[in-house]
């Protein structure tokens, strides 16, 4: 058999190939003839893969693991028509699945997708663009992409397509997009506001959700507030309220009435044009609580200004709000609570509220079992008391503050600062204040001052200092320990705890016992860190400070170094010494527990209250060793015979700590000496002869230094085994004593006079004499004179004089 030629065994090259079926079995094959350069297959490819996807979630990560995204998001660019269309169905429908839109994300398909949406492209284009970007733009970096490739324009224009579809694709990323500030300007910019309100009314409740949604977001600016009022979209919305079909839109709608409603000139607008009268009636007239509560939200927006709250007030929202405290949903009631607060910055509708019965009904909230209501009613009644005295009384006649004293000690900070704020307002009646007082309001108190809540601390040291008026109230609240908590908040960095804890310790300082308790836990040195901090110090930590030195004359003295003729020196008094800024100064009873040291002494001026300073073994041992000073001088007077008369009456006296007796016939023998005597001079010369005489009689100059008085106050802490003398036993006495001994007697018999501290054991006093002319003082000019009690006792020097300088520098 021959061979076939060359030329019979070629195949022609301008052949026909016949075409033939291709069927697909699995998604494999499928994902892999996305690749193919045939175009038919391509569009039956798509469409087979976009049937295997709506069949659910599954099958579409299934096909995201065999590769579909990258061949699908590269066909959605494709020249033909048909397989660009079916390559965005299979894509959109792929998208739903979270899975694969995150996987969408970083093929970056964004641009490519916002370049198909022109008008110019086919609505199912548009329909399957939308549903991917729709699935994309719940993703934070998907909504920046999509509005930095100017994704906005088009997606507005798409609200006029006239698939629905298209609309309610669009609308959603829309309301993903602008939850976002910059996407909320630029909805308003390119014209979004118009398009949004026609959508409302669609046929379709899910597109009218979708953009009273929109609508929301968009209206929180302020601009796009001032398109939606021009385009009268509160008509339309309050059309929407009043269609009883729409009941299902009606707290969406309301959300953005709330938001139309911040605006002053809105309310004035909406107000003069019916809107706000039509807002009342149908909060009155839906019975849907939800409803109710959204809409009276409405009202406590207008009531933010005060402006608009004159416009409730005339549409009488008062009567429509004390109503809605009365119905059974906690919701509306809570709701209703706030708008009666937000309204009540408007006078007049504060007297309305009470007028209607409103504050009984609130009062009545208080013990309502659900939390937000509590928290509201609380909030209420604050807002409703502040500057208002009416209307605390009516609180208290309701037996308000009894509830509001026991919410002191709950849970909620809301409500906590709020009971406080309210008990604070009412206690300016002082028939309020004293039952407040009654019910244990002080004790309670002390709970909130331990908060960390900055409101809670706030509103409780504010009410503090409105009930410690009363030297019981600040005993009550000493006993609970609320001085040290008030002391502790002086450390605050919050400025307003800090000016609230500064005024409730100057109002605590007006007796001498809390300021002594406060002065004991640091509040004098914390005050003074404060008082140099160019930030922390205010005014009232300035008059904090003055009320606590003027309530603790010890302290001021060995601070300043100056008590003034208004510093009355009474029992318990102690002169400490010079103390620097800052140091703290101790105690009578922590001074009366120290061993004796080399220091020099105390000295105490007269019986402290009841020895209440002075531990029992003290005034045991004081006392023994008083009695044996008195023995030990007995004797010394007996052996010789030339002692001073002074020395022998001071050592026959009785002394003790507790009791000094020889102050008391001091003080005894200057009213006796003073008296009778008319003249003002010779008074305080009268007196300065008679300390002279008790601490030691005049002593020259020239011999000051042979005057044995440290000597003699060293055998007196000896023998008293104390560093704490009074001042009664010191029969030797140098100008520091002199000097605290005559202000002491001066204040016993109202003379007035002053006490200043020097340098080197220096003191003298000041007093004002009118000496031209006693008779009629008002054409007599007045003197400050020093009284010499050290070398010419009772001599007066003229103050500058250079005697007087002399007797102050010796």
């Amino acid at each position: 058999m021959g061979r076939k030629s060359a030329k019979e065994s070629k195949t022609p090259c301008n052949e026909p190939f016949e075409p033939l079926p291709v069927e697909i079995k699995t998604p494999a094959t499928a994902v892999l003839l996305l690749s193919s350069p045939e175009e038919d297959i391509l569009v039956k490819a798509c469409e087979v893969i976009r049937t295997f996807a709506e069949k659910g979630d599954e099958n579409k990560v299934s096909l995201l693991g065999l590769g579909a995204l990258e061949p699908l998001c590269r066909l959605i660019n494709h020249s033909n028509k048909l397989v660009r269309g079916n390559a965005f169905t299979a894509l959109g429908i792929m998208a739903t699945n979270g899975n694969v839109s995150s996987a969408l994300k970083k093929q970056n398909a964004i641009p490519s997708i916002i370049e198909k949406l022109s008008l110019q492209e086919d609505t199912v284009l548009h329909e399957f663009a939308t549903l991917c970007l729709a699935s994309l733009s719940v993703d934070f970096l998907s909504r920046v992409q999509i509005f930095e490739n100017n994704g906005l324009p088009p997606l507005i224009s798409l609200l006029s397509s006239s698939d629905p579809d298209v609309k309610k694709n669009s609308l959603e990323i829309i309301s993903n997009l602008v939850q976002d500030y910059k996407s909320r300007q630029a909805v308003h910019e390119f014209g979004g506001v118009p398009p949004l309100l026609e959508l409302l009314k669609s046929e379709f409740p899910v597109i009218q959700h979708l953009a009273l949604k929109t609508l929301r977001c968009v209206t929180a600016d302020k601009d796009a507030r001032g398109a939606f009022r021009n385009e009268s979209g509160f008509e339309k919305l309050v059309d929407i309220l009043h269609n009883k079909e729409f009941s299902d839109l009606h707290v969406e709608a309301l959300q953005v009435v709330s938001n139309c409603l911040c605006d002053r000139e809105a309310v004035e607008q909406i107000h003069s044009d019916g809107g706000l009268a039509r807002l009342m009636d149908f909060v009155l007239a839906s019975n849907i609580p939800e409803i109710q509560s959204t809409a009276v939200k409405c009202l406590t927006r207008v009531a933010q200004s005060s402006e608009s709250c004159k416009v409730l007030h005339e549409q009488e929202a008062e009567k429509v709000l004390t109503e809605l405290l009365s119905v059974a949903d906690a919701g509306v009631k809570a709701s209703a609570c706030r708008a009666v607060a937000a309204m009540s910055v408007h006078p007049p509708s504060k007297d309305d509220f009470r007028d209607l019965g409103c504050i009984p009904a609130v009062v009545q909230l208080l013990s309502s079992e659900n939390l937000e209501v509590r928290e509201a009613a609380t909030q209420t009644l604050s807002a409703l008391t502040q500057n208002n005295q009416p209307n605390s009384l009516a609180v208290f006649e309701a037996g308000g503050h009894e509830v509001l004293v026991q919410q002191l000690d709950g849970s909620c900070p809301v409500s906590v600062a709020s009971s406080a704020a309210t008990l604070c307002n009412m206690a300016g009646e002082e028939l309020i204040r004293s039952s407040i007082l009654s019910r244990g309001g002080m004790q309670a108190l002390a709970e909130p001052l331990k908060s960390k809540d900055p409101q809670v601390l706030i509103s409780a040291t504010r009410c503090v200092a409105a009930l410690a008026c009363d030297a019981e109230a600040r005993a009550k609240l000493q006993r609970a320990g609320g001085l040290q908590l008030l002391v502790n908040l002086l450390q605050s960095n919050d400025r307003e705890v800090l000016h609230g804890a500064c005024f409730a310790v100057n109002v605590c300082a007006s007796d001498k016992s809390s300021a002594v308790e406060m002065c004991k836990f640091g509040a004098l040195e914390t005050l003074q860190e404060i008082s140099q901090s160019a930030n922390r110090r205010n005014h009232f930590s300035d008059v904090a400070i003055i009320s606590l030195l003027d309530s603790n004359l010890p302290v001021k003295f060995s601070l300043t170094g100056q008590l003034t003729s208004a510093d009355i020196i009474t029992g318990g008094f102690y002169d400490a010494g010079k103390v620097c800024s800052g140091q703290r100064v101790r105690t009578l009873e922590e001074l009366f527990t120290e061993p004796v040291n080399q220091h020099r002494p105390i000295i105490l001026v007269g019986p402290t209250a009841e020895g209440a300073d002075l531990p029992e073994e003290k005034q045991t041992n004081q006392s023994e060793s008083a009695t044996s000073i008195k023995k030990d001088r007995g004797t010394q007077r007996k052996k010789n015979e030339e002692v001073k008369r002074d020395d022998e009456s001071s050592a026959e006296k009785p002394r003790s700590a507790a009791d000094d007796v020889s102050l008391q016939m001091l003080v005894k023998k200057a009213k006796e000496a003073i008296f009778p005597v008319s003249d003002e001079t010779e008074q305080c010369a009268a007196l300065g002869r008679l300390v002279s005489e008790a601490m030691g009689g005049a002593v020259e100059v020239e011999k000051l230094h042979e005057f044995p008085w440290v000597l003699h106050l060293s055998e007196l802490k000896f023998q008293l085994g104390s560093n704490v003398i009074p001042i009664g036993l010191i029969s030797k006495g140098i100008y520091c004593h002199r000097a605290l001994l005559f202000k002491y007697l001066a204040d016993c018999i109202e003379m007035s006079c002053t006490l200043v501290r020097g340098e080197y054991n220096r003191a003298w006093n000041q007093v004002v004499l009118f000496t031209e002319n006693p008779s009629n003082r008002s054409l007599s000019q007045p003197r400050r004179y020093i009284v010499d009690l050290m070398h010419q006792p009772g001599a007066l020097l003229a103050v500058g004089t250079p005697a007087a300088l002399q007797y102050q520098t010796i």
